[in-house]
Order: C-alpha cells, then sequence, then structure tokens
C-alpha cells in the first residue's frame, strides 16, 4: 500500500477532553506494549506482534535508535533489519495502533542510548541541548526519519497515532528550548498526530521533560495511584497514560538476573487500569541485544554493561514462549478489552540439544594484529579518534625498560584492558584508574592492552562518554610514547573478514579463535552455551550474536531460527581468556539465578 504524505486529516486520531482519551471522537485507552524491532529478528517481526495482539494490546510502540540506522555520518539506512517502516505496516494487517518514539535520544538501554558515537565523539560536543552543533545534526536525521513516520500516520491510512518527543527528558536535564526545538522539528516535518512526552513520577522529573500544550505521560513499575494523582494535579485536564509500565527489568554482567511475578505485575496493570489510565507495557517482548549493541550504566562507582539478552522478563520471552506473566496480564487485559482476544499461539519449536565440538583456530594476539587496521601515533589514541564505534583495540608499544620492577600505571581506560608483557598475559584492569608491575631487562619490552568497549552508557550524565584509553601509559612518572593501535570493530566485520580472521594465525595459547559446526535438518530457534570458555564474542553463520562472559547471569545466547540453515551451519567464538572443549545447545534459556526487583522512585 502506498500511503500519501498529502492526505493529512485535520485533526489527530487520538484527542482528549475532560481527562478522557479519544480515539475518532470516542472513549479509549491505549493498550500497549513495547516492542523494538532492531532487537528481534526481521524474519520474526510478524510473529511477535502476532503474539501481542494475543496478550490483548491494541497497539505496539517502538523506538528509532539512531545510531542503528546511521552507523557512519550522512549514510542513513532504512533497509532489512532497519526497515521500520515494513515493521510498522505488518503491525497495521494485525489491526494494531503503533506509537513511534524517534528520540533523538531513546535510552532503552542501548549503547549511548541510540546517538551515534561519532556525533558524541566531536569535540565540544554538548548531546540533548540546544547546542547548534547538535541541533543540525539531529534536524539532519530528523530530515531522514521523520518523513517516512509522517507517512504512516492515522491521517495518511497507515497505524501511527502518537508520537513522543525525546524520551524522559526530564531525568536528565532542564533546557526547555531543546525540547520545544524537538517538538517543532516533529511538527515541520508532518507530524500531525498525538504529541507526547514521558518522565517519571516526581514533580523534577516532570518540570524538566513535559511540554506546555502537550500530552504529559509518566513511566513507572509502581504506585500508579500515586503517579495518576501527580499527574492529574499538574494537568487535570488530561487523561493518565503510563507510557512505560516496567512489569520486568534488564540485567548487568556480574549481577542476578531480575524478575517480576506475575501477581505484583498485574496487580500494578490493574492499579492503573482501575484509574482510567492508558499503558504501555515494557517490554511486552524484549528480544536482544544482537550484535554490540547493549550500552551500559554508571552507579557512581563503576561501569554496569547490559547483558546481550533484552528477555526483561517479559510476558513473551526473548525466544517467543509465553510465560505465566502473558496469561496473567491477558486475562487483566481482557477485562477491558470487551472483545474477544486472538488465539493463543503456539510456542516456537527449539532445537533439541546436542554437544558440539570445537576446532580451534587463530591464536589470540597474532589474529587480531592480522585481522586489525593498524594506526600509528605517538599516544594511546581514542575509539572515537579512530573512527570506532564498538569492539576491541590492542594498543601495543615498546618501552624501555631498566632492570628491576616498575609500575606502569593506565589513565582514563574505558572499559576493560588486558594487559600482555611479551605476549603473556599479566593482569586484567578493570577501572578507570589502574596500576600493574612490570620487570625491567634493560632492554625494550614489548607491552600490549587489548582495550574492550563494554557498551556505551545509555542514561545519566555520563552519556556519550568515549572509549579506548582517554589519558594515557606511563612508567613510574614517564608516559610511554610511540603506540601502534589495531582497529577490531566486531560487529562490522563481514563473514568473509570474520572467516579470515579465525585462520589468519596459527592456533596457540589458551585464547583465541575456535569454530564448530551444527549440522540441522529442520531450522529452529537454539539457545547456545559455552561451556568452559571465559569471556568473548560469539556469531553463527557469521552474525554477530553478542557478548558471553562467565560471570553470568546469562549463560546461554538465544540463536535465532533464520539465522539457521537446513544442513550444515558455522559458530564462530573469539575468547579473550580461556577457550573451552566443547560447545553445547540448551533445551531452553539461562538467564541465571533470579532476583525480585520492582523500580521505585524513593
Amino acid at each position: 500500500m502506498t500511503l500519501s504524505p498529502t492526505a493529512v486529516q485535520a485533526a489527530p486520531l487520538l484527542t482528549y477532553a475532560d481527562g478522557t482519551l479519544l480515539r475518532d471522537g470516542r472513549p479509549h485507552r491505549v493498550l500497549s506494549g513495547s516492542l523494538h524491532y532492531f532487537r528481534v529478528h526481521p524474519g520474526q517481526w510478524a510473529d511477535r506482534l502476532d503474539r501481542l495482539a494475543a496478550l490483548g494490546l491494541n497497539t505496539v510502540d517502538t523506538y528509532v535508535p539512531w545510531n542503528f540506522h546511521e552507523r557512519t555520518p550522512g549514510d542513513v539506512r532504512f533497509d532489512g533489519w532497519r526497515d521500520v517502516a515494513r515493521f510498522l505496516r505488518l503491525a497495521q494487517e494485525r489491526g494494531l495502533d503503533a506509537i513511534v518514539r524517534p528520540g533523538p535520544y531513546i535510552c532503552a538501554e542501548w549503547d549511548n542510548g541510540g546517538l551515534p558515537a561519532w556525533l558524541t565523539g566531536l569535540p565540544g560536543m554538548r548531546p540533548r541541548t540546544s547546542h547548534p552543533a547538535f541541533l543540525e545534526a539531529v534536524a539532519r536525521w530528523f530530515d531522514a526519519v521523520v518523513p517516512r513516520i509522517a507517512q504512516l500516520q492515522a491521517g495518511c491510512g497507515g497505524p501511527v497515532v502518537a508520537v513522543q518527543i525525546e524520551n524522559e527528558y526530564g531525568s536528565y536535564g532542564d533546557d526547555r528550548d531543546y525540547v520545544r526545538w524537538v517538538r517543532d522539528a516533529l511538527v515541520e516535518r508532518g507530524i500531525t498526530e498525538l504529541l507526547y512526552t514521558a518522565d517519571g513520577p516526581t514533580p523534577l522529573m516532570q518540570d524538566g521533560g513535559s511540554v506546555p500544550g502537550h500530552l504529559a505521560a509518566a513511566t513507572f513499575g509502581s504506585r500508579p495511584e500515586q503517579a495518576a494523582a501527580l499527574l492529574r494535579s499538574r494537568r487535570p485536564g488530561e487523561p493518565f497514560l503510563c507510557a512505560e509500565f516496567w512489569n520486568g527489568w534488564f540485567d548487568h554482567w556480574g549481577e542476578k538476573h531480575h524478575v517480576r511475578s506475575a501477581r505484583s505485575a498485574a496487580e500494578d496493570v490493574g492499579g492503573i487500569l482501575d484509574e482510567g489510565g492508558s499503558l504501555s507495557l515494557y517490554m511486552a517482548h524484549g528480544g536482544t541485544n544482537f550484535g554490540l549493541w547493549a550500552g551500559a550504566n554508571h552507579d557512581g562507582e563503576r561501569l554496569q554493561p547490559t547483558v546481550t539478552s533484552y528477555d526483561s522478563d517479559a510476558p513473551i520471552a526473548e525466544h517467543g514462549a509465553l510465560t505465566e506473566k502473558f496469561f496473567a496480564l491477558r486475562e487483566r487485559l481482557a477485562a477491558v478489552r470487551g472483545t474477544e482476544l486472538p488465539p493463543v499461539p503456539a510456542d516456537p519449536p527449539v532445537l533439541a540439544p546436542r554437544t558440539l565440538p570445537v576446532t580451534r583456530g587463530a591464536g589470540l594476539l597474532d589474529a587480531l594484529r592480522a585481522a586489525g587496521t593498524a594506526v600509528r601515533a605517538p599516544a594511546p589514541l581514542a575509539f572515537e579518534e579512530l573512527g570506532q564505534s564498538s569492539g576491541l583495540v590492542l594498543y601495543e608499544a615498546e618501552p624501555l625498560l631498566p632492570e628491576g620492577g616498575h609500575m606502569v600505571t593506565v589513565t582514563g581506560l574505558h572499559d576493560r584492558a588486558q594487559v600482555f608483557v611479551g605476549g603473556v598475559p599479566v593482569a586484567v584492569l578493570e577501572t578507570e584508574t589502574a596500576s600493574f608491575t612490570v620487570r625491567g631487562t634493560g632492554a625494550p619490552v614489548r607491552l600490549a592492552l587489548l582495550v574492550e568497549n563494554q557498551g556505551r552508557i545509555n542514561y545519566g550524565p555520563l552519556l556519550g562518554q568515549g572509549k579506548g584509553i582517554l589519558g594515557g601509559v606511563r612508567v613510574e612518572r614517564r608516559l610511554v610514547h610511540g603506540w601502534t593501535m589495531y582497529r577490531l570493530p566486531l560487529d562490522e566485520w563481514s563473514p568473509r573478514d570474520l572467516a579470515a580472521a579465525a585462520a589468519a594465525a596459527p592456533a596457540g595459547g589458551r585464547a583465541g579463535f575456535a569454530t564448530a559446526r551444527l549440522t540441522v535438518d529442520e531450522p529452529a530457534d537454539a539457545f547456545l552455551a559455552l561451556p568452559g570458555f571465559g569471556k568473548g564474542f560469539a556469531w553463527v553463520n557469521g552474525t554477530l550474536l553478542g557478548r558471553y562472559w562467565h560471570i553470568g547471569p546469562q549463560t546461554t545466547l538465544y540463536v535465532p531460527r533464520p539465522l539457521l540453515r537446513a544442513g550444515e551451519n558455522f559458530v564462530t567464538v573469539l575468547e579473550l581468556e580461556h577457550l573451552g572443549e566443547h560447545l553445547a545447545l540448551e533445551a531452553g534459556p539461562r538467564l541465571g539465578p533470579p532476583e525480585e526487583y520492582v523500580e521505585t522512585f524513593d
């Protein structure tokens, strides 16, 4: 169906009056669920939307991550996995309205909150403000994306009934000129449907993020009656909308798997509905942080990288299975829908458990030197200076060290460095300033630091922070100069690049590449485990699934059925610490020991 951008109705489909939300003039509840097209394989979009409709929802909402669509400046793509218009049309075919949240900042536990690293890495950049250079870049992005959304608005015959202005801005700043600029930029590019803001349910957050004349919504995971009272006290003529109800939560590496009981989630959903409110479940289906798109948080003392799974204890699990929470929420939603819901689909099939012997490939450092692009400079360069967003950089220098022990200090480290002296591992550094001891003999020492970007911060004042070695490396008080850096943007490697890297050097040492073969008669979902492995990255048929790490909580990686083919499939692993003897397929996901978690604003 071709949608004309000129066929715009005079009024939005969603309006409100006297505290009541209206759809085409009739009382209405938005019963939405967040489902991110960028976290679900395109071959599974339709299936996941069917499951969302079966949950009892009438709307789907999604962010649009800028960095996912414009990985390099000027190369804006909306094809394949990035075809957001196709995703929205599939939603419409299932009778779902759509809410679009184009940012430009999205948070979402997504790398850099959706902002491109090439933008935030520019000297003097001030993201999420009315800083002219930032607004100029956002304007160019909006020129590309907003007209596509506008063509799919309800007034043009499409599914889009609402568009969000920025995202939880009141949790970040109070540049009201900036937020109004974002509103105006959306309108100037054709948005005519309902515009709204979404912020935490506190006066401070609502003050910072709301825009006079536009619906102010709240995001929360508990105490719906308090949120409703706050919004109504501030905006007495507006309907109560929970733009994100956190019925689950995400996970960080090294922590437990956050869960929320079906009963707890259903009770608070019931509380929103009892208040006459509308809502969006965050997440209805979480999906996966494929590649290196997982973001990170910072608790004021340390980085908290987000895991590869974005299951989020959602009612529709990472692989599409329907949970106890699904049925508890479906019952609540059915009671207010008043119509028969679509039938409940069966859970997707899963490959049977098995063991996959591995063949060791190129040893770690030799492989990375062979596969990387070498850059030489007097001082270590940051990822941004190297034109690299994610992955690894191998830093090497050869300082002359007198005899005896010497303290070597790295400053401005982001995020994690494995240290090698003469090819032998000697330390792992995980703090911004860290030291280790090296013994000198009066000769040059080959010093190597393999630095990993573990995910860019997606929330809070450290948004846009750089990666790599941002300070320097010194021996005692003397700086080390003369560096060779090997660029290793793993998520940009083609299948051919990956195969070449795995065979670039002889096997050797405890770490490096390994491969395995998986033969299947009929493709189905799978859960890949790496027993005996430490930390690294896994690919299936050339597609990067994401990171794994023995510290958990998750110990399996989700392999979507569309990545597999009948016959022989290939698994490639880049292990940074210690290789195991085999891989394994598990019968289901292993997301780690659970911990009940309900977010509050105490």
